[in-house]
């Protein structure tokens, strides 16, 4: 886990009219990137996409770029049925899905509209997982939990991918990192520091440990948020703009603890500090003004991550 392998990258992209959403995905793959991610809620401050239909979208229009939830929030559906739709855009993909799935909870009126408790939500994610690798796999499939019980069920056509697409657990506490360990083929964080992200691939490596795991291939990731401009101040501006009305909430004390931010050698040195403290895989989510994502983009691909890539 960990040190092993080149870094990888990919884009996390803000919600677009459908032709500029194509446009931009098509580009992404255009510019090398390795993965093309989507976020999920079912209701949120803003409007959003619905996750896995967004992914089944760019299926048609990309190629090579693998495709990614970042993170789908599983409690909040059925797990028999995300089995099924999960398989179907494996296939339709040709084995491109990296399944992201995270706790949630920051909005709990979304739990509430889906009538799921929201202090139940860390479990269903838990024993979904467990249902949805059990109809990935097995022809029938039973399965006897506490929220989903089937006997001789099949669901077809399978995934591509085997055993199946990967399953990244998402979050930053202690519980997500088990979870990660026990359950997980990678790990994406979001808003941490360096410091905190350093001490995570231990409290993930005892977890798998403890449930007789090994952990080869096991993919160290971060959301990372980033705004790349002429000098720090106008581009941390345009970042806690853009964040705290994604949000609903003040993002000004945060920008110096968890932004990427800056020039882009500024830029590369933050992401820099991530790599030493172990991780593999940058998830990268340009934030400013939606007009503007392609600029990012272009100035990520084009400056950020070479520089990165340089000093790894």
């Amino acid at each position: 886990m960990g040190s092993a392998g080149p870094l990888g990258f990919g884009a996390f992209l803000s919600m677009h009219p459908p032709e500029e959403q194509f446009a931009l995905a098509q580009r992404c793959e255009a510019l090398g990137l390795d993965s093309l991610w989507t976020g999920d809620h079912v209701s949120f401050h803003n409007p959003l996409y619905e996750s896995l239909t967004l992914l089944a979208s760019y299926a048609g229009i990309t190629r090579r770029i693998k495709l990614g939830s970042g993170v789908y929030l599983l409690a909040l559906r059925r797990p028999t049925v995300v089995a099924k739709v999960t398989s179907t855009l494996d296939a339709l993909c040709g084995g491109r899905l990296i399944f992201g799935v995270g706790v949630g909870g920051e909005n709990p009126k979304e739990f509430e509209a889906c009538g799921v408790p929201h202090n139940e939500r860390g479990a269903r994610v838990s024993e979904g997982i467990d249902v949805v690798r059990t109809l990935w796999r097995d022809t029938p499939a039973s399965f006897h939990g506490r929220f989903t019980r089937f006997e001789n069920v099949s669901i077809d056509p399978k995934r591509l991918q085997k055993p199946g697409p990967p399953i990244w657990i998402g979050g930053r506490s202690d519980a997500a990192l088990a979870r990660a360990g026990c359950q997980g083929d990678g790990w994406i964080s979001y808003v941490v520091q360096p410091e905190r992200y350093a001490q995570s691939p231990e409290k993930i490596g005892r977890a798998a440990e403890a449930g007789g795991r090994g952990l080869d291939g096991f993919v160290t990731a971060h959301l990372t948020f980033v705004t790349v401009g002429r000098d720090y101040e106008t581009a941390e501006r345009s970042w806690v703009r853009t964040l705290s009305s994604r949000y609903a909430q003040d993002f000004g004390p945060l920008a110096r603890k968890y932004g990427v931010i800056g020039t882009p050698d500024q830029c590369a040195e933050q992401i820099g500090r991530f790599a030493q403290a172990g991780c593999r895989y940058f998830v990268m989510n340009p934030i400013g003004d939606p007009a503007d994502e392609r600029a990012q983009l272009e100035m990520i691909a084009g400056e950020v991550i070479p520089r990165v890539q340089k000093g790894a």
